[in-house]
């Protein structure tokens, strides 16, 4: 039986370190992204043999093309992709809480241009080892922001965000349709809020504010897609999957 090869984008953030770790252990092929190469060999060391990472600017033009030129030059066929990149710097807001147009489209190309190349570029490259593509998303891709949740709404509450993940949710739609002739699936996981980088405060908002009254543990992220990667969702595509303790219900 082939060992399974999955691209993990942004794979040492809070998110891909859980992506990453969770296939290794699982005995697949895992090659990930970072922009930092200290934090790319860093992840290495820590999996052994069953990760490698590739640094990689995913913001610099036909970064997508050139991500799968390496692929083919170590010879790497890659059956699932994960779109999970990401960065913090894009979520800036001014005093006054508006969005400023750089920021806007940075995030906007971070989360559904960068997607949509890669996932284009892997498609064309290689067509027939290709199987699935999974985006990640946000439950805020899906409704707007509470104002309940934060301190200070405007301030803290990137309007650039939602935004953006609503356009990755309707990529996923779209590259559902224009993939599903070549037999491959593109599926997104619209998750809540995590537990982590938050004080006790938000965390007890948060918690008022949703039917399961927590936020998710870092043990919830790898569930659904190892769901969506594995033959026992086959004949979903073009989903949006919501793991988000019932945030999106009310």
């Amino acid at each position: 039986m082939t060992t399974p090869t999955i691209l993990i984008t942004g794979g040492t953030g809070k998110f891909g370190r859980c992506f990453v770790e969770y296939f290794c252990r699982k005995g697949w092929q895992v090659i990930f992204t970072s922009t930092s190469g200290e934090r790319a060999k860093g992840l290495e060391v820590e999996m052994g043999q069953g990760a490698s990472g590739l640094v990689c600017d995913l913001m610099q033009h036909e970064s997508g093309i050139r991500l799968v030129e390496e692929l083919q030059h170590r010879q790497i066929s890659v059956n699932h992709l994960v779109n999970n990149a990401r960065s913090l710097a894009f979520l800036q807001m001014d005093e006054a809480g508006v969005t400023q147009r750089e920021h806007f489209l940075s995030e906007y190309l971070m989360d559904v241009v960068v997607p949509y190349e890669l996932s284009i570029a892997l498609w064309q490259a290689q067509p027939k080892a290709l199987e699935t593509i999974t985006n990640i998303s946000s439950q805020y891709g899906v409704v707007a922001a509470n104002p309940e949740l934060y301190d200070d709404y405007y301030r803290q509450s990137a309007i650039q965000y939602g935004v953006a993940k609503a356009g990755l949710n309707h990529l996923t739609k779209e590259l559902a349709v224009r993939l599903a002739p070549d037999g491959i699936r593109v599926n997104a996981i619209a998750y809540g809020g995590v537990e982590g980088r938050v004080d006790d405060g938000f965390r007890t908002r948060y918690g008022r504010l949703v039917p399961m009254g927590r936020m998710l543990k870092e043990t919830e992220l790898t569930g659904p897609l190892d769901f969506l990667v594995s033959e026992q969702s086959s004949a979903m595509t073009g989903q949006v999957v919501q793991p988000d303790g019932g945030w999106t219900l009310w």
